[in-house]
């Protein structure tokens, strides 16, 4: 049976734009990868330490020429791993044959067919007759782990807590700005909206004025190239979570809601160091169970060099979390 969300968690990712149903698991337990098969970008062994990966400009863009942009994410609900954020690009009159290759929203697509298509992008074979997406579309992917996500969530460097709103137009605005970078003529973009629509398109339109920008909800079923950015992101993400599989399949999808998942945590929290930088220490399940857990020991940061040598290990290891009893080591 599904474990109960925190209510905590459900109403902190409601106000950075977590959908119940991104947060939700769905009943079916953690995909099965063929590793033999790793997307661009996602390296073994899986690093604490997020990450950009861009395409070479595909062939058939030639720079000057118009082309339409979309961006999605994957993985925002998950205590367990990294979120994911993709953007594709192609010419403005390619988009249009996008929905005969069966692009839609990767959460209505079945494991199989998301690969299949993520195959067709990265031509994965090099295969001659099978090369259309891969030199028309162009993509790129930015690996947030979720040591560096509740390193920013719990307190960053300057002591401001940076949500994961923001970490997300962060991300989405330095994804774009490279690839405008690179020489792309971007004119037209799309994004599946993070938090009120109205207001990310104004952020985003100020950041790239010449450019037109529509943000909204559910973009991935609206506009073939956010779908196609959608499928770079859930497979990356889920081909991620598999590089960095403690458990030998025993920790579900990730989510807070998989009683796999809550009970693989339950029965693998650390009284120290709680657990691994795979797990999002941010998220309220995992304080819930540090603090429930009978033999964790409490830890109280009463100092300011301790506090300093705190947030250096969260940012280095992701593994130190807790109360310290004393200033000392």
């Amino acid at each position: 049976m599904a474990a109960a969300i925190a209510s905590q968690d459900i109403d902190e990712l409601s106000q950075n734009g977590v959908e119940r149903e991104d947060f939700e698991f769905e009943g079916t337990s953690q995909v099965s990868v063929d590793l033999d098969f790793l997307p661009p970008g996602v390296n073994v062994p899986f690093p604490d330490i997020s990450s950009t990966y861009h395409t070479p400009i595909p062939r058939a863009i030639k720079l000057g020429e118009p082309c339409i942009l979309g961006v999605d994410e994957a993985g925002r609900g998950p205590v367990l791993g990294a979120m994911v954020y993709a953007l594709s690009y192609c010419l403005k009159p390619y988009a249009e044959k996008l929905p005969s290759f069966g692009f839609a929203d990767s959460k209505q697509l079945t494991h199989a067919i998301r690969m299949s298509l993520f195959n067709r992008i990265c031509n994965n074979g090099q295969s001659s007759d099978n090369s259309e997406l891969f030199e028309n579309i162009g993509w790129a992917t930015r690996i947030m782990t979720a040591r560096d996500i509740s390193s920013g969530m719990l307190r960053s460097q300057t002591g401001r807590v940076y949500n994961l709103n923001e970490q997300a137009h962060d991300a989405t605005i330095t994804l774009i700005s490279e690839v405008l970078a690179m020489g792309v003529n971007i004119t037209e973009i799309y994004v599946d909206t993070v938090g009120p629509p109205a207001s990310y398109q104004a952020k985003l339109s100020r950041y790239f004025p010449s450019i037109k920008i529509i943000v909204t909800k559910k973009a991935d079923s609206l506009f073939p190239i956010v779908s196609v950015a959608s499928i770079c992101a859930k497979v990356t993400r889920d081909i991620s979570l598999m590089c960095r599989d403690e458990s030998d399949g025993r920790w579900g999808s990730g989510y807070p809601s998989d009683g796999k998942t809550t009970k693989w945590l339950k029965d693998t929290v650390d009284p120290v160091f709680g657990w691994s930088g795979v797990v999002r220490f941010s998220w309220q399940t995992s304080k819930d169970l540090l603090e429930q857990h009978e033999g964790a020991i409490k830890v109280d940061w009463n100092d300011q060099d301790s506090a300093d040598i705190r947030q250096s290990a969260l940012q280095s290891s992701g593994y130190w979390i807790g109360k310290l009893v004393t200033s000392e080591f």
